[in-house]
């Protein structure tokens, strides 16, 4: 269970925020330039955006020493994270395409309520711990898609 839910109220601020974390996470750093070519805007538009979430106290921009993430602005990406592998476990249950799960759960990560992840969640294990169960939704399924 993670330890907040939240997000930063704002699908550009999740995006930066995920990204940001991924990047340290990936290189140790995330600088502008490396933020600009994941989400692929200008370099412009990223440091704009960094300077506000500095200003809101989520990152910590130094101009030429990259970017960190402050407590808050850590817990709001993990949160955005746990949002993204959740819906995402639950459609690969369904045997959907990868593409279609990676754009289902781009345009749901940021708008799921907290109650609704957690009922998402909750199904999701309990499809994994309960194979039988998930055959028979499966063969419904196929049979509504005939």
């Amino acid at each position: 269970m993670p330890l907040s839910h939240r997000t930063s109220g704002s699908t550009a601020r999740d995006d930066y925020l995920e990204q940001i974390l991924h990047l340290i996470e990936e290189k140790g750093y995330a600088r502008p330039i490396d933020i600009s070519k994941k989400l692929e805007i200008s370099q412009a538009s990223v440091t704009n955006m960094l300077l506000k979430l500095d200003k809101e106290g989520l990152v910590k921009h130094e101009k030429y020493r990259g970017t960190t993430l402050t407590k808050e602005g850590l817990s709001i990406a993990k949160a955005i994270i746990d949002r993204h592998e959740t819906l995402t476990r639950f459609l690969e249950l369904f045997d959907i395409d990868k593409d279609t799960i990676y754009r289902d759960v781009e345009g749901m990560e940021h708008h799921v309520s907290r109650a609704t992840l957690e009922a998402i969640r909750a199904l999701a294990d309990h499809l994994q711990a309960h194979p039988d169960t998930l055959a028979a939704i499966k063969s419904i399924q196929s049979t509504s898609l005939d």
